[in-house]
């Protein structure tokens, strides 16, 4: 049978997760659910193979991080459109939600096709907990000194105030849908990140190889965020200070990217490294500090998770 659609999710450690997702996928006879296992410390690619026989589970030996898990995910996929979701989404709204909202994936698919020039589409994507303000209606351009963008409705109750598509310059990593004729042009995802920024360097591929971006609304996802690494970790300072240094690198040219290393460096970075050494927080400093160092040292390599610490 032809498969119209692959949805894509990568787990690490977030079995509850994981399930709680797939509990809520739409399933139809032109849609296959992949998810791959990014070598969680128990077997949950088991748990999961058991649990959902109908579902495509892929176990890696080592964590390849966000990119590495999703390029798995891609290589087996049989999909014209491939869905890529957190496993920390859910497709049906709380109970409290203020205006639910549906999370039909034909409305995206519609959105592919209505112009060759449209390589990914994303939903709405309000968080999952409280009366689900919006997280995402489209993103604002990055500043090219201080790598610095906004997501359009960030916190807002949603009164349909963004019920408009639109083109956007970047997708969410959260939940995008893809064209495969597009990645065959475009790609497979950079893995240089690891984790953070991923989906924003694809996204300029995307963009350079002429394809537009847009933000479709009518579907909605619903993201618990950050459930894997923690609000604040190690795992995340140091990845967030890497990378933004590494996506200026691939993505500004000229003088205006030494400009950009001297800000994220000379004021981000101290600034942060300040900021956790008044907290007492010796292990997020390092952190901060590691980022820097193995940029300098390493600007295109992908370092082991546990450099993070």
């Amino acid at each position: 049978m032809e498969i119209r659609l692959s949805i894509i999710t990568v787990n690490y450690n977030g079995l509850n997760d994981t399930c709680a997702l797939i509990d809520t996928i739409p399933f139809n006879d032109d849609l296959e659910v992949i998810v791959v296992d990014n070598a969680s410390k128990k077997d949950e690619a088991s748990i999961i193979e058991n649990r959902y026989p109908g579902v495509k589970v892929i176990r890696s030996k080592e964590n390849l991080g966000f990119a590495g898990g999703n390029n798995s995910g891609i290589k087996a996929a049989r999909g014209k459109y491939l869905f890529f979701i957190n496993n920390d989404t859910i497709f049906s709204p709380q109970p409290s939600a203020i205006r639910p909202q549906t999370s039909d994936l034909s409305h995206l698919i519609n959105r592919l096709e209505s112009s060759p020039k449209i390589g990914i589409v994303c939903p709405k994507i309000r968080f999952a907990w409280d009366n689900n303000p919006i997280q995402f209606a489209g993103y604002t351009p990055l500043s090219r000194v201080t790598m610095r963008n906004r997501s359009i409705g960030y916190g807002e109750e949603d009164r349909g105030q963004y019920d408009t598509a639109h083109p956007t310059p970047y997708a969410h990593g959260a939940a995008m849908m893809v064209k495969r004729e597009a990645i065959e042009k475009v790609g497979l995802m950079p893995e240089y990140y690891f984790l953070y920024y991923e989906e924003l360097d694809w996204s300029m591929m995307f963009k350079r190889a002429g394809y537009d971006i847009w933000y479709e609304p009518a579907c909605t996802i619903y993201h618990k965020e950050s459930q894997s690494t923690g609000q604040e970790s190690p795992l995340k300072a140091y990845y967030l200070t890497r990378n933004r240094l590494l996506f200026a690198k691939r993505n500004i040219q000229g003088i205006q990217k030494y400009i950009t290393y001297c800000y994220l460096i000379g004021i981000v970075a101290v600034r942060d490294i300040m900021k956790h050494a008044t907290k007492g927080n010796p292990t997020l400093l390092r952190a901060t500090y590691k980022g820097i160092r193995d940029f300098l040292v390493q600007p295109e390599g992908t370092p082991l998770q546990s450099e993070a610490t």
